[in-house]
């Protein structure tokens, strides 16, 4: 099991950089978290509904995406309650102190998953949560030590070299856990290392011997550097699509609006392929206007945050950039605020029993319980508008809403405004480089005929990760650590 001293260590990248090399030296692997809270998620090919993270874990591993992999999701609503997903399933919304209420249900539900994968596979790797140290939540715990107790799993523990503090925390949180808890903890990593290894080994070493003053026999695994790999991160914008700009070249500037409950944003990494495409978040609206496409994407609360872009005079100057032609794509909770109107007779999202759309598009949405989880495949349609020119292309996504639209295709087109409520649909690289050649056509930039595919680019990405690793981390030790 890979833990981390707190959030954003590189847990999850750590989880599947291990799961490439064992599959690489020929083992049948599966990754497993057991609770991730997360509004970025994926459908399986059953309609299950499981984390992001553990999809990137999975494929990594060669393995196909399957929700048993990541049993509980948790998506907040708000600052209080989240929507909890039981093996790919919304059951119910639940705020903190009811959802530890049911902690022991909880813990089954994650065991019952992983004895599956425990007679289904060679190894497995999990993935913590947060931080082990969170000594008030101990008792209720199934992400971290708990889980590692229930299956009998040894530790590795990854501190973030990069925000600094790194040997406080490392040795902070394994004296912070009880004695049961810190013998599990079998080996450290230091990662997001920027520099001259050999000036940490002094801190290693005294690191070190304190463990071993305290009668702990772990061991030091190696130092992880920065790589060059793009693969997705789920919890983190920061960085997401940050490139280099060369002044003398023309580049497609795209603008995706970031709201406040912003779901699925691994929608766009897939833009990082894109030598000549620029990404940036927009939180204000004086950050608009020198774009070529203008994003809104998926949103765990769509009134909600509708509202708050007409709050903050976002919703006109969207309407505005419209008008003078750039082009407006609406992903998921995006395509129901492009939308007439959207309505919300039994309050599911907010106070709001309905509210103006854009109105770019001619359809109404109305949300219910009912919520859809599906993997699908279409093949582009439009008969007039922007994506004309690339009717005929099939494309696979998945969809996860409640809200219903009065629309006859998964893709509604009018003139330089696209809707679609296929999470994934930029992920189709003959679809995305289509789209981009109209942007390059308009712009007077080269047209790019041909680019491998996004699946392809992803491979390259999870070998570099497996890579780095191997140079970098005691593998033999990690190997020994599993027997």
């Amino acid at each position: 099991m890979i833990q981390g001293t707190g959030s954003s260590v590189g847990k999850t990248l750590i989880v599947a950089g291990l799961c490439r090399i064992f599959a690489q030296d020929g083992y049948k692997v599966s990754p497993f978290k057991s609770q991730n809270m997360a509004l970025n998620s994926f459908v399986d090919i059953d309609g299950l509904e499981m984390s992001r993270g553990t999809v990137i874990q999975a494929e990594a591993a060669y393995q196909i995406p399957r929700a048993f992999m990541n049993p509980i999701l948790l998506k907040p609503n708000s600052d209080n309650n989240s929507q909890v997903i039981i093996n790919g399933i919304a059951k119910f919304t639940l705020n903190a102190k009811d959802y530890f209420s049911k902690s022991k249900e909880l813990k089954e539900i994650a065991t019952k998953s992983y004895q599956y994968i425990k007679d289904n596979f060679d190894i497995c790797v999990l993935e913590g949560g947060g931080s082990p140290a969170e000594i008030n939540l101990r008792e209720y715990d199934l992400v971290n030590m708990g889980m590692a107790e229930q299956v009998d799993a040894p530790v590795i523990l990854v501190g973030n070299i990069d925000i600094g503090g790194v040997f406080a925390s490392l040795y902070g949180t394994v004296m912070l856990l009880d004695k049961e808890d810190r013998e599990r903890i079998k080996g450290i990593i230091i990662n997001k290392f920027r520099g001259d290894v050999d000036l940490l080994k002094p801190a290693i070493d005294a690191l070190d011997k304190k463990f071993k003053e305290e009668g702990l026999n772990i061991e030091f695994l190696g130092v992880m550097p920065y790589g060059d790999f793009e693969i997705e991160e789920e919890d983190s914008l920061s960085d997401i699509i940050q490139k280099k700009v060369d002044k003398e070249k023309k580049y497609i500037n795209i603008s995706i609006i970031k709201t406040k409950k912003m779901s699925n944003f691994t929608d766009f990494h897939v833009f990082k392929q894109y030598e000549d495409v620029r990404v940036k978040y927009i939180k204000d609206v004086e950050e608009l206007g020198d774009e070529d496409i203008i994003i809104l994407p998926g949103s765990k609360n769509t009134i909600t945050d509708l509202e708050d872009l007409k709050k903050r005079k976002i919703f006109e100057k969207i309407k505005e950039l419209k008008e003078k032609g750039t082009v407006i794509v609406g992903i998921c909770g995006g395509l129901q605020m492009l939308g007439r109107k959207i309505f919300d007779p039994l309050k599911l999202e907010s106070d709001f029993s309905e509210t103006d759309g854009f109105n770019f598009l001619e359809y109404d949405t109305t949300f219910g319980e009912i919520k859809k989880t599906v993997q699908v495949e279409r093949v582009i349609d439009a008969e007039e508008g922007i994506l004309k020119e690339l009717r005929g292309i099939k494309v696979l996504g998945y969809e996860i809403h409640q809200g219903v639209s009065t629309i006859k295709s998964n893709i509604v087109c009018k003139g330089n405004v696209f809707a679609t409520y296929i999470h994934g649909i930029f992920d189709n690289s003959e679809f995305t480089n289509g789209f981009l050649n109209i942007i390059r056509s308009k712009k007077d930039m080269p047209i790019v005929e041909k680019i491998e595919t996004y699946s392809e680019f992803k491979e390259k990405q999870y070998n570099k990760l497996a890579n780095l690793m191997r140079e970098n981390l005691n593998i033999e030790k990690i190997y020994k650590i599993l027997k």
